[in-house]
């Protein structure tokens, strides 16, 4: 077995003392030891062994100039404000759109040509480490309102890993994301998410409880407004979409309807996911009951399907290697779902072409601002009856990052 250096230079160090100090036969055999067990070659060894004793001269180290001075840093912290604050991974392939873009909109003063070539072309691990005072910590996860759906369930399939084209837009997953507060009592608002598993799209509508009548008109109505055509649903074993209503609407648009296993959550993963990063995230666990929380939620859903679908950069799971207890998961390169739809061969030419104008048009960061600011009018509604309630989790961290 090869010795390191280290253990090498700890074998000179013991004996470098006792080869001072002995005669000519001992320093010989001193040598053969170290020769022996380093494999140094012998004059190597000597010079090694008079070396360890001899007082090194330490120099002062010259401080190397930051390469990234505080504008970059800024405008770093600004990009990651505007994207929801990704991490690195999908962060840095992002920059190259995103730096020239805020740049042409005027949201990144003081941020010169050169500065932006440094800030584009930064590693993920360099923005993970810029990034550390910038991040906050998240919100506790809230409850299950999921409830046992009706005998239908017989007379639909649990979705297997062959039922769906993941590679192929249309096929969806859905869910509902209670806002109880907390408190289960009484009425309050659901969001309903619907999520591409091919491209990652994903839109919100929020309805005022769990009928089958409010849940399947908001789906209805994310059909209508998705830049393809859906192909099929799939969704958990609860009633507000295991019925007749829903189960009518998809043999009449011949979609394919599937469920999940009963208590197997990672089955709708890639909404399950998404309840967190557009909705939680967002609005928080506060109570919302209102009507006019209620609009003021399908306001904030509006722009954020745009700033979200056209640049929020995702990752999708390419292999999951297992060896005995460990698990090697790798990703595909950050895009956002709009570079995923765009980018499809399913997506027809009218569509794509609607799309590219509408991303041109927009200014993240003014989109941003917008939903922070609705945000911060949702979060006056609810605390204003005084209920005890959690605050959302990134509304405020970033308000002050957009706004920078």
């Amino acid at each position: 077995m090869e010795l390191t250096l280290a253990t090498r230079k700890a074998i000179t160090r013991a004996l470098a003392v006792k080869y001072r100090s002995g005669t000519r036969a001992e320093k010989s055999a001193i040598l053969d030891t170290v020769c022996g067990l380093t494999g140094f070659h012998r004059d190597y060894a000597r010079r090694a062994l008079r070396a360890t004793l001899t007082p090194r001269v330490v120099k002062v180290r010259t401080v190397r100039p930051p390469k990234y001075d505080a504008t970059v840093v800024a405008a770093l912290e600004k990009c990651w404000a505007v994207l929801n604050a990704p991490a690195g991974k999908r962060l840095a392939p992002m920059l190259a759109e995103l730096v020239p873009l805020l740049r042409r909109h005027q949201e990144l003063a003081g941020l010169d040509e050169a500065r932006a070539q440094l800030l584009i072309g930064m590693s993920a691990a360099t923005i993970d480490r810029r990034l550390v005072r910038a991040k906050s910590g998240l919100l506790v996860r809230g409850r299950s309102h999921t409830k046992p759906g009706s005998m239908l369930k017989s007379r639909i399939e649990m979705r297997t890993w062959a039922d769906h084209d993941e590679d192929t837009p249309g096929f969806v997953e859905v869910d509902l994301v209670g806002h109880e507060g907390g408190n289960l009592r009484g009425k309050f608002c659901f969001t309903l998410t619907v999520t591409d598993i091919a491209t990652g799209w994903t839109e919100n509508r929020t309805v005022p409880d769990k009928l089958q009548v409010n849940v399947l008109a908001a789906l209805t109505d994310v059909v209508e407004h998705l830049p393809f055509p859906i192909k099929g649903i799939d969704s958990d074993n609860g009633g507000e979409f295991i019925n007749e209503a829903l189960f009518a609407y998809c043999r009449k648009k011949k979609l394919k309807f599937t469920r999940s296993r009963s208590g197997n959550k990672n089955d709708g993963a890639h909404v399950e996911q998404k309840n967190w990063t557009m909705v939680r995230q967002l609005v928080g666990y506060l109570r919302y009951d209102t009507q006019g929380e209620l609009e003021l939620l399908n306001k904030i859903w509006v722009l954020q399907s745009r700033i979200g679908n056209h640049f929020y950069p995702q990752q999708k799971l390419i292999s999951k290697v297992r060896d005995g207890a460990k698990i090697t998961k790798r990703y595909d390169r950050a895009q956002t779902p709009y570079a995923r739809a765009t980018a499809h061969p399913a997506v027809k030419a009218l569509p794509r072409r609607r799309l590219k104008a509408q991303h041109a048009t927009f200014n993240p960061a003014a989109v941003q601002r917008q939903i922070q600011a609705l945000c911060e009018e949702l979060l006056t509604l609810a605390t204003a009856k005084a209920q005890p309630t959690a605050k959302p989790a990134v509304t405020t961290s970033l308000q002050a990052d957009l706004s920078g």
